[in-house]
């Protein structure tokens, strides 16, 4: 492993907090207000993107690339860029068109601290600077490591990823979804970023898309088990402690996994789901033991 790659022997605690100071370092420098009428525009960003939130995704590219050997610089600005692409999605998720949330990540959400128009701004800005990080040639030396990046990235973004299952998520309020249809939706809708975040590291490292299978095994049942965990929190949770209003999806009338399954079985799926996604991980050894901590971790947040 390179100098400065986060080691897996490190525990998931102290990654979590190093990966939390990397990226607000990094987004401290790359999100700079200008002194000029964009201004607001970024204070926007910056308030939405800097402090707070759990950096699973940036985490998971770390943990993923230091397999691989990879450069650190490298896989922070791949985090960075799966981080903005989050952000941005829930800066626009928080729209009164969307869920009409007031709170997020412990503080008012951007449509509230600023205003609507400046926060979809900032939520197509950083979406924009995602992909323009990943472009640049400081992210990768090879041009084609860099193109696969991005197109990834731009398919677990759009229709074929998270902004279509919002689409789904939309419609849930006025339809009813049977387990497969709710399955679909969040494995679009969630783990299409979680499965870019693991395998990004492994595109940096130039392994080839055969190599990558059980990766991609790991990271679509880690999805799907977060999902379900965010399901029981959203009815079991603390919102104190998860920073945003819970028990939405109950009072929009939307299926989940919880209200398909019952408390008892989800808890129980999210177990056997995230048994199987380490179980993906067994071509691995030790070095893998913070992806494996990172799916234990998904049974056991509070928010």
């Amino acid at each position: 492993m390179r100098d400065g790659a986060v080691a897996p022997s490190l525990s998931l605690k102290a990654a979590l907090t190093q990966v939390g100071a990397e990226v607000d370092r990094r987004f401290d420098v790359m999100l700079a207000v200008p002194n000029d009428a964009r201004a607001e525009l970024y204070q926007a960003m910056r308030h939405a993107a800097i402090g707070g939130g759990k950096r699973l995704r940036p985490l998971l590219v770390f943990a993923t690339a230091a397999l691989f050997g990879v450069d650190r610089e490298c896989t922070a600005r791949a985090a960075c860029a799966i981080e903005a692409i989050h952000v941005y999605s829930l800066i626009h998720d928080d729209l009164p068109a969307m869920d009409d949330d007031d709170m997020r990540r412990g503080k008012p959400t951007v449509h509230r601290a600023f205003d609507e128009a400046v926060a979809i701004l900032a939520g197509d800005s950083l979406h924009a600077l995602a992909f323009e990080w990943l472009a640049d040639p400081a992210t990768h030396p090879d041009p084609f490591v860099r193109a696969e990046l991005v197109l990834e990235l731009a398919r677990a973004a759009g229709p074929s990823g998270m902004a279509g299952g919002q689409a789904m998520d939309l419609k849930a309020e006025t339809a009813t979804f049977d387990l497969q249809t709710v399955t679909r939706l969040q494995a679009l809708k969630t783990g299409a970023l979680i499965g870019w975040s693991v395998e990004a590291g492994a595109i940096l490292g130039r392994v080839p898309p055969e190599g990558r299978t059980g990766l991609r095994g790991y990271a679509r049942d880690l999805g799907l088990a977060f999902q379900i965990a965010d399901d029981l929190l959203d009815v079991e949770g603390d919102e104190v402690k998860a920073g945003k209003k819970l028990r939405k999806d109950e009072s929009a009338g939307k299926e989940t996994f919880v209200s398909l399954l019952g408390i008892d079985r989800a808890r129980g799926q999210a177990r056997m789901l995230v048994d199987q996604a380490i179980d993906h991980l067994r071509s691995y050894g030790q070095e893998a033991d913070l992806l494996r901590n990172i799916a234990r971790f998904v049974l056991e947040r509070d928010r």
